[in-house]
């Protein structure tokens, strides 16, 4: 473990219903991906940008190439910074940002590996969170642990929940153990409990990240994606995540709450793969809520319960059926950076 991380300099993750500075985005670029879905990807990505932006500040990191296509598509008020990128997961490949609670920000870079080396060519993805961190100018504290931003959820008060199925795959971490896993996350985020679910979503091909299962809203209560249908194996896996939840503490000593949120109709590929469809897979902006509808008799069901737990924010639904087509939605395709100053 280094001598410097976070936890050494007093920093640690917030909220993501902390106040934000802005949030980062990348635009759809690669073709072998998206196919023929790619002009209905940028349209989704670029109606998300707005929608956003309607609350805080955006930037849409872009190919330099595609510089002038998605500053066309998002329209005025949306930065472009042109960066070398692969992909357009953010969440993922962009930095984790960090505070001291005095002002400073700033950002961890994670090893990145596709997602347990699922795919090819993402050496420009491995190296973005440290491009932006490097434009920002703010400190970056390079973590020796393989992690996607979506497989983590904090509190902002020492708490996080994962997945066991993601963060203990072979695929990304083979020679650590849990216990050494906890200890990192906790150096470099700030965390002091780990509460550890099981699975993710049926053939959601993060291996399950936490992003479509479960997401804190406030300290003690986490909402928590529940089918109806018991026949549906996503029942299996969320009662036991459930139970997990209501049988887990915080770093606190809180007792988890758990809200249950309703999940669209399965929905399959051309290829027979189910879909990761999850209401869960929202965005807390500054003052809103930006959260994926899909064109489901759920989607009304889904906002009212959003609506009740962030009663002080506007509820926004865009379509995410475009962009759960490259296996994720609008969580995925964002990362807040927080108030403060990148140069303190």
């Amino acid at each position: 473990m280094s001598a410097d991380t976070p936890i050494d300099r007093g920093f640690f993750m917030p909220a993501e219903w902390e106040p934000h500075a802005r949030c980062w985005m990348a635009w759809p670029c690669r073709a072998a991906l998206w196919g023929d879905g790619m002009m209905a990807a940028q349209v989704a990505y670029a109606e998300v940008a707005r929608a956003i932006a309607e609350f805080e500040p955006v930037t849409m990191v872009a190919r330099q190439d595609q510089v002038a296509e998605a500053s066309l598509a998002c329209g005025p008020g949306i930065d472009v910074l042109p960066l070398p990128i692969d992909d357009s997961w953010t969440r993922d490949t962009g930095p984790t940002f960090v505070v001291d609670g005095k002002g400073a920000v700033a950002g961890v870079s994670w090893q990145f590996n596709v997602w347990g080396d699922n795919l090819p060519g993402y050496d420009n993805d491995a190296r973005l969170a440290e491009e932006v961190l490097d434009h920002l100018e703010a400190d970056c504290f390079r973590a020796p642990l393989v992690l996607e931003g979506g497989s983590i959820h904090v509190d902002g008060a020492g708490t996080l929940i994962t997945t066991e199925q993601c963060l203990l795959n072979p695929n990304r971490n083979p020679l650590l153990s849990r216990g050494e896993i906890e200890e990192h996350l906790m150096h470099f985020l700030g965390i002091r409990k780990v509460i550890w679910l099981g699975e993710g979503l049926e053939d959601d091909e993060t291996d399950g990240h936490v992003d479509n299962v479960a997401a804190f809203v406030k300290p003690g209560v986490v909402v928590a994606t529940m089918p109806a249908d018991p026949v549906d194996p996503n029942h299996r896996i969320m009662q036991d995540n459930v139970a997990r939840l209501r049988g887990s503490r915080d770093a606190a000593g809180r007792e988890i709450e758990v809200v249950e949120l309703p999940q669209p109709a399965r929905r399959e590929n051309p290829n027979g793969v189910r879909q990761a469809l999850s209401y869960a897979n929202f965005y807390i902006a500054n003052g809103g809520i930006v959260m994926p509808g899909f064109e489901d008799p759920e989607d009304a069901k889904a906002r009212a319960v959003l609506d009740k737990l962030f009663p002080d924010r506007d509820v926004v639904q865009v379509s995410g059926s475009d962009i759960v087509v490259g296996g994720g939605c609008i969580h995925c395709i964002t990362q807040q950076q927080p108030a403060g100053d990148p140069f303190g």
